[in-house]
């Protein structure tokens, strides 16, 4: 006979943590280290799994504390949980009937595990979430100070100040970065072997360490969906329908997509590639995806073998 870990769904909010067992039901608990740590002591040895949502950093401290207790957990994406919800009929929506969505959720789908949190690569994600901010910002004021026509001296002074600031920080915050990569020998190892491919300078191995932990663990297809390059069907009866990519993570689509744009220019291979498709009849934007999701593939490959790119 084979016995089933107990499932347990945790609603995250700032303050608390709603928590419903298949045993004991609800309960609620602050969403601090201490509450968390008295918590998780007694399941230490029933084996649990945890399923709870993404909901930015008001999660840290739970991933925190079930990867030192070794606990198994599933950090799911909200929209995910939500249309759970739906498929099952549960049209109301509260902290204590999400938990119990959650328990059951992870009950049926047995969603994959979470790996344990990398401190390191957690405090490069802060790092870099802030140099976009930062760049973000300035990118603002460079336009506002382009477009600057009639405005009074004062607020022209206002912009350039701004915009200095704004470089000794995002400075400041890459010189972080980089000694935070210099002093993490597996963070240094991955972008030696990153960097040493077409089209990936700083920035771009930057993002895809921060924000792609799971690069060189995954197969290509996943790896492929999960940087939000790989293009879903859409056919019903005897339509075929285009396909197009959907999902995914963003950043690294945008940062692969530039790292594809530089590639085609200074790698023969690559450019080789990109012409076929064009030659085919290709649109310009869908051929760069195209050398987005080659590119990633590689790059996964690469640190699955731990193996730099040969051109």
């Amino acid at each position: 006979m084979t016995l089933h870990p107990i499932c347990i769904g945790i609603d995250v909010a700032k303050a608390h943590l709603d928590l419903f067992h298949p045993v004991t039901g609800h309960h609620r608990i602050d969403n601090t280290a201490p509450a968390i740590e008295q918590w998780l002591q007694p399941l230490g040895g029933t084996d649990p799994f945890i399923v709870f949502e993404a909901t930015g950093g008001y999660d840290w401290v739970s991933r925190c504390a079930l990867g030192q207790a070794r606990i198994r957990h599933a950090r799911l994406n909200p929209t995910q949980a939500r249309r759970y919800a739906q498929a099952t009929g549960r049209l109301a929506k509260t902290d204590r009937i999400d938990a119990a969505m959650l328990c059951e959720l992870g009950e049926r789908l047995a969603p994959p595990p979470q790996e344990a949190v990398d401190a390191s690569r957690k405090h490069l994600s802060d790092l870099h979430k802030r140099r976009d901010q930062l760049t973000a910002e300035r990118a603002a004021e460079k336009v506002r100070l382009s477009e600057a026509r009639g405005l009074c001296q004062p607020v022209l002074a206002s912009l350039a100040a701004h915009i200095a600031w704004l470089d000794r920080a995002v400075g400041e915050l890459e010189a972080s970065i980089g000694l935070l990569i210099e002093q993490d020998g597996e963070l240094q190892r991955q972008a030696a072997l990153l960097r040493t491919a077409p089209g990936i300078g700083f920035v771009s191995a930057v993002t895809l360490l921060a924000l792609m932990p799971e690069l060189g663990l995954r197969q290509p297809g996943s790896i492929a969906a999960l940087s939000g390059l790989a293009p879903f069907n859409c056919d019903s009866g005897t339509m075929r329908g285009q396909r197009h990519i959907r999902g995914g993570r963003g950043r690294v689509r945008r940062a692969l997509y530039m790292a594809a744009l530089s590639a085609v220019r200074t790698n023969a291979r690559i450019r080789a590639f990109y012409q076929r498709l064009l030659d085919a009849g290709k649109p310009k934007k869908l051929a760069l995806i195209a050398v987005a999701r080659k590119l990633i593939t590689i790059l996964n490959a690469m640190l699955r073998d731990a193996k730099p790119f040969i051109a």
